[in-house]
């Protein structure tokens, strides 16, 4: 598990509630080739290229940030492998593990893509991904995805623990849609030695859904997992946010991640930059930083400078309240901040 400490020579990204940054969330592209029910509407707009940052400037913000004392990042979208070039970033990055400041590099994917490049995130210094996966019923996965194909799904994850790569399952725990197939879906991936983190849908941008129908508070989903199961809290942190069981009948473990019922922020050690160099403080908050600009128009040195002033202004928590015909908490949608 990645430390939360700096290197020696840096300068740590401390913020004004003594938590310090060490775990960066940082997505590539906004596109993706699944249209989920909880994360974006089914007619959605793309930003243009010509707006993303480019490759080069996503290698000088991850720099600065594993400068500053980020041990931890996690490529995100959208879907990171859509990107064309993305591997030439793995490849950059991974050259900063083993002594270049950086301890982990990820990535959270819907693994459509991930049979093709398993094994070169692997060579690459990747070592685990969080697969996005809510359902194992091939009809119910067409409908919450909006048409995809859970065959591709499930061969990225093979492809992925063939390569080496340790699977952890991400599911959007979902009212009257996924909520009597996640039992299924934990036996499954225990059984093939895979992690599962439950989540409540975020009411973050406009998905096409009221997300008050939507929401499922996972103390109801827990309460009915323990009427099956024996689950003993573990003390287990892999960076984020999850409190995690073990299942004493499968051998494996479930996280919790509760944005609405159980407030997590008073830990929280990361921030989240999108694919237009935006830095967002918090999931739930508007507060963010152009990144990009600062980099353009000053260099390093005006970037180091912005990273001060974000320590200063992170908020010290979100803000996530769900009611009915309620609209979202912060309108840009996943997608778009990177998951």
């Amino acid at each position: 598990m990645a430390r939360d400490t700096a290197p020696a020579t840096a300068r740590p990204l401390i913020d004004a509630f003594g938590r310090r940054i060490s775990y960066l969330r940082l997505s590539v592209t906004d596109r993706c080739d699944l249209r989920c029910v909880y994360c974006m509407a089914e007619r959605t707009y793309f930003l243009p290229k010509s707006e993303l940052l480019t490759l080069e400037e996503l290698m000088a913000l991850c720099g600065a940030f594993i400068d500053r004392g980020v041990t931890k990042i996690r490529i995100t979208g959208g879907e990171p492998l859509v990107r064309r070039d993305v591997m030439r970033l793995f490849g950059n990055l991974g050259q900063r593990l083993n002594g270049g400041g950086l301890e982990e590099l990820t990535l959270t994917t819907n693994a459509t893509q991930l049979d093709r490049h398993a094994q070169t995130l692997f060579d690459c210094g990747v070592r685990r991904v969080n697969v996005s996966l809510d359902t194992l019923d091939p009809a119910l996965f067409s409908r919450l995805t909006r048409g995809g194909d859970l065959g591709k799904t499930l061969a990225g994850i093979e492809a992925a623990a063939q390569a080496g790569l340790k699977v952890k399952l991400n599911a959007v725990a979902l009212k009257g849609a996924n909520e009597d197939e996640l039992p299924a879906l934990i036996e499954w991936a225990h059984g093939r030695g895979h992690d599962v983190t439950l989540i409540e849908v975020m009411p973050v941008g406009d998905s096409g859904y009221d997300r008050a129908t939507q929401f499922l508070p996972l103390d109801a989903v827990r309460r009915r997992l323990e009427a099956r199961w024996t689950l003993a809290p573990l003390p287990d942190r892999t960076g984020g946010p999850a409190r995690y069981v073990k299942v004493a009948e499968t051998g494996g473990r479930i996280g919790f991640i509760t944005p609405l019922t159980g407030n997590f922020c008073d830990g929280c050690n990361r921030v989240r930059v999108t694919c237009t160099g935006r830095l967002y403080l918090c999931l739930g908050r508007n507060e963010k930083l152009d990144l990009r600009a600062a980099l353009r128009a000053g260099g390093p040195q005006a970037l180091d400078t912005l990273l001060d002033h974000a320590m200063a202004i992170k908020p010290k928590g979100h803000d996530f309240a769900i009611a009915p015909g309620a609209a979202p908490a912060v309108a840009r949608n996943m997608a778009h901040t990177g998951g």
